[in-house]
């Protein structure tokens, strides 16, 4: 299913959304002016399982080599497919958890999903020499505050049937909790039968959607209560 709209407007300008979004943008730009082209990128910058087990057996990989990556690999991609899948489901449910939290906290929020899903990645991949690249973690955290903001809200989705592509209006629980079931199948796949996951993170998805519906009551804003002093009567 491809979603392609919701019905759940947004109250203010999703600043920190479409800045995401222009900034993934010019970097994969500047990956493709690079010297060495994308691959030569992604194992400069992006995450590296087998780095970080290396430097915690003392494998004598830099610090920044190990860590570092966790963060930059965020924001870069494979290919313009991929930048458009990730920016496209950001722009459709980001907006609305941007409104839900405001925009710094939308901001760490965020980052933090993305961080803890490539260390999700990374739980069932420590000795993997492949770089995992892409903001999927943490748009998949997005989409798990999406779903316990607006579990009602209605997503218009296109879906492929052999020769018939229809267009079905589905509730967002429907929507993104199939999202999540394919997730989750696809990466147990990938686990059990090596070599049948094409290259994708899927636990980095499963583990950013999880943590994003963990989260998302820290950092939603608490409801202002106002007191009013009340005077007692005398008599």
């Amino acid at each position: 299913m491809l979603p392609l709209r919701d019905n759940v407007p947004s109250r203010a300008f999703p600043f920190v959304t479409v800045s995401l979004i222009v900034v993934n943008t010019v970097v994969f730009i500047a990956e493709l002016s690079r010297r060495g082209g994308l691959e030569q990128v992604a194992y400069d910058y992006g995450f590296v399982p087998g780095n970080l087990t290396a430097f915690a057996s003392g494998g004598g990989v830099p610090v920044g080599h190990a860590f570092l990556p966790i963060f930059t690999s965020m924001f870069l991609h494979g290919s313009w497919l991929h930048l458009i899948g990730n920016m496209w489901y950001l722009w459709i449910f980001g907006d609305n958890v941007e409104d839900r939290l405001g925009p710094l906290r939308f901001l760490v929020f965020y980052i933090l999903c993305g961080l803890i899903g490539n260390l999700a990645h990374y739980v069932f991949n420590a000795g993997s020499g492949l770089p995992a690249i892409g903001a999927s973690g943490a748009v998949s955290g997005v989409l798990g505050a999406y779903l316990i903001s607006y579990p009602k809200a209605r997503i218009l989705v296109l879906v492929p049937l052999f020769f018939f592509w229809p267009f079905i209006e589905l509730p967002a629980l429907v929507v993104l909790g199939f999202w999540l079931v394919f997730q989750f199948l696809s990466g147990t796949a990938s686990a059990l039968i090596p070599n049948t996951g094409a290259g994708v993170a899927w636990w980095a998805h499963v583990g950013g959607f999880l943590i994003g519906m963990s989260i998302f009551w820290i950092f939603r804003p608490r409801p202002r209560v106002l007191y009013r002093r009340v005077r007692a009567e005398q008599y």
